[in-house]
């Protein structure tokens, strides 16, 4: 039996992950990618943070054998807006206002925030890409559902220009009003994907989260992928067991 928090926990995951990017607290443990900080060590820090061991559905995982299914479509309505920029120490978080949607099926989520990896959490058949956009967004009942969208180097991708024209230095926080960033251009052409039921991939790793990483990925120039990696050279954390899940593809 697959155990399902209610939409309360949800909803107080989803405030303890809003909370990382203001980790500005004395008190709140000191938790990072490497050493005695590192992903082995999270389950460590915090009694708050045991699911990042005992967990049973965490993410990232690879990618590698899946089933083929009649997914629904991903349909975004996503908004042309202003944007916040904030680096939280752990990445770049751009936060979005409301009005962008993510419609899955009969179910609908308001996209919150996106954020950056380096490499990509997911891999593919043991592949990492050169860095993952998630796209962060909760429904009405309190559910949250992150699309990935792989990065590889190639040709500048100009929807990404605002964001990496200001990237801030840690514990900045920029508005960009000006251009608008055209958050439906920041997504690929083709929205087929992989879904399966994972875990917030920072700490406290609440699972109970609906994945969804997109199989076409976008390119960044190297410039852009350089300017994010002189700010985090790398921000992943390493894949997790499936533990009996099942990858469901898109046809």
């Amino acid at each position: 039996m697959i155990h399902r928090p209610s939409p309360e926990a949800l909803s107080a995951a989803l405030l303890a992950f809003a909370a990382l990017s203001a980790q500005a607290a004395d008190h709140a443990p000191h938790w990072g990618y490497k050493g005695h900080h590192g992903a082995a060590h999270w389950a460590e820090m915090d009694p708050a943070f045991e699911t990042c061991a005992k967990g049973t559905r965490q993410s990232p995982i690879d990618i590698s054998t899946t089933v083929k299914e009649a997914l629904p479509a991903l349909e975004a309505q996503y908004a042309s807006t202003t944007t916040t920029l904030v680096n939280n120490g752990h990445t770049v978080q751009v936060n979005v206002p409301a009005g962008s949607k993510l419609t899955v099926g009969d179910k609908t989520y308001e996209l919150l925030q996106f954020h950056f990896h380096t490499p990509s959490e997911e891999t593919l058949k043991g592949r990492h890409t050169a860095m993952v956009a998630h796209f962060v967004h909760k429904s009405a009942a309190g559910e949250l559902g992150v699309v990935g969208v792989l990065i590889q180097p190639g040709r500048p991708n100009p929807a990404f220009e605002p964001v990496f024209a200001h990237l801030p230095r840690p514990g900045e926080k920029i508005t960009v009003e000006a251009p608008e960033i055209k958050l439906a251009d920041l997504l690929p052409a083709q929205l087929g994907y992989y879904a399966f039921e994972g875990s917030l991939t920072t700490p406290p790793c609440s699972e109970g989260v609906n994945w969804m990483v997109l199989k076409q990925p976008i390119t960044l120039s190297p410039a852009q992928i350089k300017a994010f990696r002189r700010l985090f050279p790398a921000n992943a954390r390493p894949v997790q067991p499936l533990q009996g899940r099942v990858v469901r593809e898109s046809l």
